[in-house]
């Protein structure tokens, strides 16, 4: 008998997420053989910086998201500078990977310890750790321990990256310092011994705790080395810019198909959104972001989720730490749950290792920015990645003011519904075939998705207050018979 299981919200994420799947008996076994990931809030900043001065589009865009708000910043200037035909000095481009890179790292190690390593540890009795499920844990008293550990250790580091941040972006989560040609901030020689004494704190924690930790979460859950794979397509913008050009990068450009090591070009034409079964107009549906709309129509027949259908060449692509890496041929081992855990705490050292090497190579008393000024009318393409993936802005400026803005996040692609031709979006994929042993408690579903570290800030934003609360159900069948004890709970 097919069992419905809709976790909303689904906990530990940022944003508001529900997750649909249909457990089933194959084989002797409950696996999920279906899966609607739903994004359930409207967004709507393409809508709100139409008409605006493009000089604002940076700021604005920042705001999506407080977890990831850098990488709208950067990526918007990104656009910014294409549509003005500005280049940052050195200086200014070293200082935007500086910040953008510090929330990589708080980024990275906040979704291992406060968002995802709940999934396998029994904490102690108390907030966050309870009300939890009574679960698969594995870990004996002693690591747990430890890990509880680190998880209070983990808290005061992703602090410290936030303010190494902000030595040089003014505040975090939201610097203001981002503009097109380049940086604002000038900075001095004791910003930089700070910055560097921070960098002294953080690259030991994350090769000294952070990476074995990750690595004994992998070899205790060695299962979910198997578990999680769903297409297996990678695609990565590329990301942390290393020369005037923008082409020479940290992390490259690329995408991989099907798991090959064979790295092809990605071409942005063959990016499309589509909408068949999102809430958006069909007349807009499989359109190039250049020429993209956000329409939104609600309520719509077939329609399950807020969040479009990005697709390249027609086909689901999974984006973010482990596409990154991939794709950079830093990382090869696999694809599931357990890689992409592996890959983001691999990054996020070698991120951090870089930021040393870029803190040096900053000049005392030279210039940070190029003067320019807003175009009368211009198109720009800002291509970027978020700690949880590639990021896309693409703008268009009419008469000095912005006449179409579009942004396809992270989480659109990754969480993106099923598209015109019925091909699920990434994380709905990766979750068939997972073995779930309690239909009430599908602890096995949330591992697979807290994987990919879904924002739905950056995917969805605007909520209508004083709504009924929902109470969803976990454990029924299609009927109106209730199994597995037919509890309701929220998760």
């Amino acid at each position: 008998m097919q069992i419905i299981a809709a976790i909303d919200p689904v906990t530990r994420v940022e944003g508001h997420l529900k997750v649909e799947i249909t457990v089933d008996t194959v084989a002797g076994v409950q696996k999920i053989v279906d899966a609607k990931a739903s994004g359930t809030l409207f967004r709507g900043f393409e809508k709100i910086l139409v008409g605006r001065d493009p000089w604002d589009a940076q700021h604005i865009t920042q705001r999506i998201c407080g977890v990831c708000p850098v990488a709208h910043s950067m990526t918007a200037v990104l656009a910014l500078d294409s549509a003005a035909k500005v280049t940052p000095p050195p200086n200014g481009r070293i200082l935007r990977n500086l910040v953008n890179g510090a929330n990589f790292v708080d980024s990275h190690i906040l979704h291992f310890y406060h968002l995802a390593a709940l999934d396998y540890i029994d904490g102690p009795g108390m907030l966050p750790w309870q009300p939890s499920w009574s679960v698969d844990k594995r870990f004996d008293a002693a690591t747990t321990a430890a890990l509880v550990n680190h998880y209070v250790t983990a808290l005061d580091m992703k602090r410290k990256a936030q303010e190494m941040g902000a030595i040089f972006g003014g505040r975090l989560p939201h610097p203001p310092t981002y503009l097109p040609g380049g940086f604002t901030e000038v900075p001095t020689a004791a910003q930089i011994t700070q910055y560097k004494a921070y960098l002294d704190q953080l690259v030991p924690f994350i090769t000294n705790v952070y990476l074995p930790d990750v690595e004994a979460l992998a070899r205790v859950y060695s299962d979910y080395a198997s578990v999680g794979r769903g297409y297996g397509n990678l695609l990565a913008y590329g990301v942390f810019e290393l020369d005037a050009t923008g082409t020479n990068k940290l992390l490259k450009m690329g995408r991989a198909a099907n798991g090959s090591a064979s790295v092809q070009p990605v071409a942005t034409s063959a990016i499309t959104e589509q909408v068949t079964h999102s809430w958006y107009d069909n007349a807009t549906n499989n359109l190039n972001p250049t020429s993209g709309q956000t329409n939104p129509v609600y309520p719509k027949a077939n329609a399950y989720t807020w969040l479009k259908a990005p697709r390249y060449g027609g086909q689901p692509y999974e984006v973010g730490a482990l596409a990154r890496m991939w794709v950079n041929g830093d990382y090869r081992r696999g694809i599931s749950v357990m890689d992409r855990h592996r890959a983001r705490a691999q990054e996020c050292l070698k991120i951090a290792q870089a930021l040393r090497t870029w803190v040096d190579q900053l000049r005392v008393g030279q210039p940070v920015f190029t003067q320019n000024s807003v175009p009368v009318a211009a198109a720009g393409v800002g291509l970027s990645e978020a700690p949880r993936g590639a990021l896309g802005h693409w703008v268009q400026i009419a008469n000095s003011k912005i006449s179409r803005y579009q942004i396809i996040t992270p989480t659109c692609w990754n969480c993106s519904p099923k598209d015109t031709a019925g091909k699920r979006g990434p994380v709905e994929q990766a979750l068939i075939g997972t073995p779930i042993r309690d239909a009430n408690q599908p602890i096995e579903a949330l591992r697979v998705i807290h994987s990919f570290d879904p924002c739905l800030d950056c995917a969805i934003h605007v909520m209508r207050p004083n709504e009924d609360v929902k109470v969803f159900a976990l454990g029924h069948s299609h009927g109106d018979e209730k199994v597995a004890g037919g509890k309701h709970c929220h998760v």
